[in-house]
């Protein structure tokens, strides 16, 4: 079937869903729109037999839905209306919610009914872009299946929507606006949780930290001594803890407002962020706020990582580094390595753009992320499993690569390329991403800059298991997969085997050889800026192309690459 997605952006839930139908047989055409005539010319041009909207923020014009059978994929209820679901399921503490396909019509999420689906809402208060990434995505990617066959088939209907039936919501609601999302930090800790992750990954909660205007995102319950709320008590890896009405709330990251603060107005860490007006103690953060933890199950060692939206600092990966090296000193014969919702996208493109010097910055944050990787390729002494819950890009998934075996989420998606960003990348891609699935495959993947799911990723070598697509159960599975690979006395084969190889390729080619010569090419993307780094690097964060900061105003861009959004068949 010759299927067009309608896309405000080509985001992790687009991906999915192009490759997902491209997986099936179908001809897929993505179109990143952004009103109703770039809608209108989209659909004339590929003139499809079905049109699915699986991230669109704009209505779709009448001629469109009108000449072509249009799906809205709508993140919320039968009955459910409105441009702000998922916020206010959050904010209203729902306790399920559901992911529904509609047909466009000229009444806004009112049209008739394709399929729905219903999922119980997390306990705590999710993160907006968490449940999104999870529940949310993956009752989408059913629904979406289930669309095309129904479409498929000549003598199905949808059914409209009885606003009267039991379960139907039936209520338009406003866009959230921050008059919405406003609180006070004199209320009790849980409600100003909850309205912080509703608005969590955008567009935070306006309040004030320090006398800093902030937007305040990634929100976790905390603990304080009395005082004042609104007032900071301690800082720990980054976060800051506020104190609350009745009790306190760790902020880990926030985004000034100032408009007087050029080179400070992306999404930080909260401590970074606020800078100089932040006058706390540092303390060690409770359990749930560390990043990086370690624990010993039988002959397998377990590193946990989760960092904010996969993003990895120079610090971050320098604390990562010691993490590994402490897994591989302990008599374990594995170690697993297991991020979070999202394992790793490398580089932190915020930091780097913060700093007053964002080249060396840039430095030397690849120069620590490839002492991370490093660490892994290099450990020999154990076997090491990169195990992806989540998703993965860039530097993250060439940091995977690097274990021995890699086990990964059904559903999750990998883009292993770097030239969106205008950047050669490092982390010895140029080792570890050939010698799992060849060159041409490697110059395919790098160069194409297409996302691949999971299930490609097997099929083609990048991963070595493939794990049932329950987030719940996937950290228990991958530390299984790990305990079978080294039972029943195969750890020691299994490890001469890969010192054998490794050795092997050392007398071929030192490893640092792929280093050197992977760090002369981004030298000349960080510090001559020839494929544009600054300018896409300052677009994804904001949205909007920099004007000349700090050391890179008197450089011209270089020559710019395609960005992530825009047309892919």
């Amino acid at each position: 079937m010759k299927i067009l997605l309608l896309c405000s952006a080509f985001n992790g839930l687009s991906q999915r869903a192009w490759a997902g139908l491209r997986a099936r047989g179908h001809r897929v055409t993505v179109r990143t729109v952004h009103d109703p005539q770039e809608m209108a010319t989209a659909a004339v041009a590929v003139d499809p037999e079905l049109i699915i909207c699986p991230f669109l923020r704009r209505r779709v014009p009448e001629p469109v839905w009108r000449s072509y059978r249009t799906i809205i994929i709508h993140p919320g209820p039968p009955g459910d209306r409105g441009p702000s679901a998922l916020d206010r399921a959050i904010m209203d503490a729902e306790h399920t919610w559901g992911v529904t396909a509609l047909q466009a019509t000229g009444d806004l999420d009112g049209g008739p009914v394709w399929g729905t689906r219903v999922f119980r809402m997390p306990a705590d208060p999710p993160r907006k872009s968490t449940l999104y990434n999870t529940e949310v995505s993956d009752a989408a990617m059913s629904l979406i299946d289930e669309v095309v066959t129904k479409a498929e088939d000549t003598g199905f209907t949808p059914r409209g929507q009885d606003r009267r039936q039991p379960g139907v919501i039936s209520r338009l609601r406003p866009l959230v606006r921050q008059a919405d999302r406003s609180f006070s930090w004199d209320d009790p800790a849980d409600r100003i949780l909850r309205r912080i992750r509703a608005a969590d990954g955008r567009p935070g909660v306006h309040t004030e930290l320090a006398g800093v205007p902030v937007a305040v995102f990634d929100a976790h319950p905390g603990e304080s001594s009395p005082g004042a709320p609104g007032t900071i008590a301690a800082r720990c890896e980054g976060a800051v803890l506020v104190r609350t009405g009745d009790g306190a709330l760790w902020i880990g990251h926030a985004r000034r407002l100032a408009p007087e603060a050029p080179g400070t107005t992306v999404k930080l860490p909260a401590a970074l962020a606020l800078g100089d007006a932040l006058e706390a103690p540092r303390i060690a953060g409770p359990p749930s706020l560390r990043e990086i933890s370690y624990r010993r199950f039988g002959e397998v060692g377990l590193v946990r990582f989760e960092f904010y939206n996969g993003a990895m600092s120079t610090a971050q990966c320098r604390r990562l580094a010691t993490a590994v090296r402490h897994a591989a000193t302990q008599d374990t014969a594995a170690v697993v390595l297991a991020g979070g919702e999202v394992f790793s996208n490398g580089l932190h493109l915020g930091v780097i753009d913060a700093h007053p010097n964002p080249a060396a910055e840039a430095w030397r944050n690849i120069t620590a992320i490839d002492d991370l990787c490093r660490e892994i390729i290099a450990c020999t002494g154990q076997l090491v499993v990169s195990a992806l819950a989540g998703d993965a890009g860039a530097g993250g998934v060439m940091l995977a690569l690097g274990a021995d075996k890699v086990i990964a989420r059904d559903g999750t998606l990998f883009n292993p390329h770097y030239r969106k960003m205008g950047l050669y990348g490092s982390e010895y891609w140029t080792y570890v991403l050939p010698h799992r699935v060849g060159e041409a495959q490697a110059d395919r993947l790098t160069t194409h800059c297409d996302p691949v799911t999971a299930a490609e990723a097997a099929r083609i070598g990048l991963v070595d298991e493939l794990a049932a697509s329950d987030r719940a159960e996937f950290l228990a599975t991958a530390l299984d997969y790990a305990t079978e690979l080294v039972a029943g006395g195969r750890a020691r084969a299994l490890l001469d085997h890969k010192r054998a190889t490794r050795t092997a390729d050392e007398q071929r080619r030192p490893l640092e050889t792929y280093r050197v010569r992977e760090l002369a090419e981004m030298s000349r993307d960080i510090f001559d800026d020839r494929h544009g780094f600054a300018h896409a690097r300052r677009t994804f964060l904001t949205g909007r192309p920099a004007g000349p900061t700090g050391s890179e105003s008197s450089r011209l861009p270089g020559p710019r690459l395609p960005r992530l959004s825009g047309t892919f068949t």
